[in-house]
């Protein structure tokens, strides 16, 4: 007999991931892989971010929020969570007596932005693959 999730739950057990989904059809993913997306980089916001800071150097604030047509206190608070993540370096400096806040990408970040990448794009091709059928 089944166990319930609230006896698992009780315990402090998750229930066993279940395998990847797209559009119905079963991912086919290598078991030693993990099948889980990095869910901080999920967030189109957060992907935006480390996406715009991949193509540059370094963007300040006011440049990101342009580009990604977000307000002051949505960027703040999504940088923050890329910052605490160490996927984002944040430097915060004055020119002409006015704050900068400049930031940049991390190797952490690089490396977590990759891993992204490559698991979308097995996706992408584990659904063309089931399209063509």
């Amino acid at each position: 007999m089944a166990e319930s999730g609230a006896a698992r739950r009780k315990r402090g057990e998750r229930a066993p991931a279940a395998p990847p989904r797209v559009r119905g059809v079963e991912a086919k993913v290598a078991p030693e892989r993990s099948v889980d997306l990095d869910r901080l980089i999920h967030h189109r916001l957060r992907l935006g971010i480390l996406s715009a800071l991949a193509a540059a150097e370094s963007l300040a604030f006011n440049d990101l929020k342009t580009l990604l047509g977000a307000t002051d206190g949505n960027l703040s608070v999504h940088c923050r969570k890329l910052e605490d993540a160490h996927y984002v370096v944040c430097t915060k400096t004055f020119d002409r007596r006015r704050p900068r806040t400049e930031y940049r990408l991390a190797p952490a970040g690089r490396q977590a932005l990759a891993r992204y990448l490559n698991h979308m794009e097995a996706l992408i091709r584990a659904t063309r693959g089931t399209l063509g059928r």
